[in-house]
């Protein structure tokens, strides 16, 4: 069994994001669009350059989104998108890029639990928590 995350972007920025998760994290990007979907399967009213399902696998890891139907991309509240990097220069470089264009909450920094440890939010409004493996430095 597995628990993953599945993000709701507003504005049509679900294919940006993950084309951008892709390049920052690496792994494998599939994205399938609301014109790719049986007519008779799709929500009425929705654009056909949005999409209707996005994943990114790395690893046995998998971060999954689509397009909000409704518009508005919900409330992200009350959680964080975890990422736990090999070591403290890959922290940095995933940390970095992934602040760029957003706001840094906690600066990537020594801990007494792990040699870096940061928060910030996207560009596209995701929260992240970025750290580096126990015992890494």
């Amino acid at each position: 069994m597995a628990i993953n995350t599945y993000l709701f972007f507003s504005g049509g920025t679900c294919a940006e994001a993950f084309e951008r998760y892709r390049d920052i994290l690496g792994g494998d990007l599939s994205i399938t669009r609301m014109s790719e979907v049986p007519q008779d399967s799709r929500m009425p009213g929705s654009d056909p350059d949005s999409v209707m399902h996005a994943a990114l696998v790395f690893g046995d890891r998998m971060l999954m989104g689509s397009d909000d139907p409704t518009g508005d991309g919900g409330p992200r509240l009350g959680f964080s998108v975890a990422y736990t990097a090999p070591d403290t220069e890959t922290a940095q470089r995933v940390f970095g890029a992934l602040a760029e264009g957003g706001e840094t909450t906690m600066p990537l920094e020594p801990t007494f639990w792990s040699a870096a440890f940061g928060t910030c939010t996207d560009r596209y409004g995701v929260p992240w928590m970025v750290d580096v493996a126990s015992g890494a430095a």
